[in-house]
């Protein structure tokens, strides 16, 4: 049986679902949203929470850093905006202390060579690549020079993509998320059957689901075909400012969710018929017997 563990939980196809709550950008560079944030998907029972960790000046295509918008801090470039909320490591190393008394992992999306170097060295427990990054060959290299786990998304790519990327890995057990990277997703392009598809294509790796859509009801159905990662954005309010808040999970609907999901876990069984301890005294009312 294959694994990926990570921070000592063991993530394979008969664990339970590893649930993780994205904060991604949706702090909008305030620590205070930070805690919060950590605080709803530690008490929703989520297992861990996810940023995104960029350098601004090699993530940002050059011809993009001077276009001017608007930002609840006024008018400015669109580097400056991304400089604006980026984390800084000493953010990060308040965030591996507040998370460590919590007792809940973080990790981040690494989009750069430079950022993976430097979440390394505070003790990362987990390297995400997003679906931007699938192609970015020497980001993944950087990130299979350390023995961290890694987590993968799949949106906006083909599937020849996919399998060259996850033949970098080798013999390397991964989370390889379906995702589609529309935000918020409509129904029609979820695809979930793709769940099995990657089941079926890479048995060697951890499938799980990264999703973008509104509702809550789909998320369960992709834990139904075989997730085992499940990661939603969460928010604390969907009408923030920014542009991940829409296709994000406020409070209770994590609450929800997580709950959903465990209970489901439960409803799916072992395939095994038998005859059930409620079925029992039903039996021999309706049988004799």
């Amino acid at each position: 049986m294959n694994n990926l563990i990570i921070n000592n939980t063991k993530i394979n196809s008969q664990s339970p679902v590893y649930i993780i709550a994205e904060i991604g950008i949706n702090h909008n560079g305030d620590m205070n949203n930070v805690f919060k944030l950590i605080d709803i998907a530690y008490e929703a029972g989520c297992n861990a929470v996810k940023f995104q960790k960029r350098t601004p000046e090699l993530a940002v295509p050059e011809s993009e850093w001077d276009i001017r918008r608007e930002t609840p801090w006024g008018e400015m470039s669109y580097i400056d905006y991304k400089r604006k909320i980026e984390l800084t490591i000493p953010q990060y190393k308040e965030i591996d202390s507040y998370c460590k008394q919590k007792q809940i992992t973080w990790f981040a999306s690494c989009w750069d060579e430079q950022s993976v170097e430097q979440l390394a060295e505070i003790n990362i427990s987990c390297f995400k690549i997003a679906s931007a990054s699938l192609t970015d060959y020497k980001t993944i290299s950087s990130m299979l020079k350390y023995d961290i786990p890694i987590i993968m998304s799949t949106g906006m790519s083909t599937f020849m993509e996919i399998k060259e990327s996850v033949n970098m890995f080798q013999d390397r057990t991964i989370g390889l998320l379906h995702t589609t990277s529309s935000y918020p997703c409509p129904p029609e392009e979820l695809n979930l059957n793709m769940i099995k598809t990657l089941g079926n294509e890479f048995p060697n790796h951890i499938i799980g689901y990264s999703g973008h859509e509104t509702g809550l009801s789909t998320t369960s159905v992709a834990v139904a075909f075989g997730a085992k990662i499940v990661e939603r954005h969460i928010t604390l309010d969907r009408t923030m400012w920014g542009s991940d808040h829409l296709a994000s999970v406020e409070p209770q609907g994590l609450i929800k969710l997580v709950k959903g999901i465990r209970e489901l876990e439960i409803a799916l069984g072992d395939g095994h018929k038998r005859v059930t301890d409620g079925e029992l005294p039903v039996r021999k009312k309706l049988r004799g017997n």
